[in-house]
């Protein structure tokens, strides 16, 4: 049975009803250091959720916090909203569209949304599970290998060249790097190394992490053109529509914007802006798995191509229910606390289940608690 077929109801009876919301917080190690022009993420501040239901079904997703120190308030605003859904039926769309009231006055950005997208995907998990199918075929799709770029920080081709060939190895034909921490010169001599280790068939997608204003960003874009860059990245703020679009009509380079995207709205207002070329949503800004499809279909009316950020394991999932999808971006900051890893096989990922595949390493998560 498939989603599209089900109404709240079925999907209801198919979990029962919430009986507990729990949000634990770890400090998940990550395979090297992400260094960006707005930091470096040396370690993955996960609050794990499960989400426990009348009929015996947990429900599993995580979140990722940025930095340790919105883990505590990440955990407490969990643990007060819990009691707060106990009884309800275990059903994302009802949960989703509560929430999306309750919150009417705040706003759901920051941490509510962070939250609420997360009670979302362990929701749905539930729901895949008690299905006794991966969340993708619940959504109507078929499990397939899907295309992933390995995503980067900054990098420096020489002193990453061990990495690099990594990559290569296992069969990713595309990466992600970060660019913007020097002059213009640097970004060009970084790729000009990049290219050479890569080779001329491997796509190079950069990210300046909304670092720019609309004029540096156009000269950056216009220097590091020879290179056959597939996108540049949030070249100014995410909240800069204005200055994306501006971008966009100018660059020579298609722009790609979406991770800071909060819920459908976000991706509304931005598609509506023409500020980018590509988008790839957040699963856990956009709202979880119900937030992403309903952006999702907005992008396919625009005939905007998907990928994701971030979430590989919940994203194969949705992408895979995602007619216009292009790349998953794949970046693990959960494996170290999961008992078996999603890895790339000859550059793609398949999804895992029953649900989202999820499966904790209960000692890890005690070994990383934060």
């Amino acid at each position: 049975m498939g989603l599209e077929t089900m109404t709240n109801a079925e999907r209801a009876s198919l979990t029962g009803k919430i009986d507990r919301i729990t949000a634990r917080a770890v400090n998940a190690p990550i395979e090297a250091p992400v260094k960006t022009a707005s930091g470096e993420i040396r370690q993955a501040p996960l609050v794990v959720i499960d989400i426990d239901t009348s009929d015996g079904i947990r429900g599993t997703s995580y979140i990722f916090a940025y930095t340790p120190l919105t883990l505590r308030a990440l955990v407490t605003f969990m643990e007060d909203l819990g009691p707060t859904l106990i009884g309800e039926p275990a059903a994302p769309a009802s949960i989703y569209k509560e929430c999306e009231g309750r919150f009417r006055l705040l706003g759901r950005q920051g941490v509510v949304g962070m939250a609420l997208s997360g009670i979302d995907m362990a929701l749905w998990d539930a729901l895949a599970k008690a299905a006794g199918v991966p969340l993708a075929v619940l959504l109507g799709a078929d499990i397939a290998p899907i295309e992933a770029y390995d995503s980067y920080g900054v990098v420096d081709p020489k002193r990453d060249a061990k990495r690099l060939e990594t990559t290569l190895e296992r069969g990713f034909g595309a990466i992600k790097i970060k660019l913007g921490l020097g002059a213009i010169s640097d970004d060009v001599h970084t790729l000009s190394e990049l290219r050479q280790v890569v080779g001329p068939e491997v796509r190079i997608m950069v990210d300046y992490n909304q670092s720019l204003g609309v004029t540096e960003a156009l000269e950056r874009i216009e220097a590091i053109t020879e290179f056959d860059i597939t996108w540049v990245e949030e070249p100014v703020p995410a909240e800069d529509l204005t200055g994306h679009a501006l971008v966009r009509e100018k660059s020579p380079i298609p722009i790609q914007t979406g991770e800071n995207w909060w819920f459908p709205e976000g991706a509304a207002n931005s598609i509506a802006a023409g500020a980018s070329d590509l988008v790839m949503p957040d699963l856990m800004k956009i709202g979880g798995v119900t937030g992403f499809m309903r952006a999702a279909a907005m992008a396919q009316a625009a005939s905007l191509p998907v990928s994701s950020h971030l979430f590989i394991e919940a994203s194969a999932h949705v992408l895979a229910a995602t007619s216009n999808i292009q790349y998953l971006e794949y970046l693990d900051f959960a494996g170290s606390v999961l008992k078996e890893r999603m890895l790339p096989e000859n550059g793609r990922v398949i999804a895992h289940g029953p649900g989202l595949g999820l499966d904790w390493d209960e000692d890890a998560l005690k070994h990383y608690a934060a």
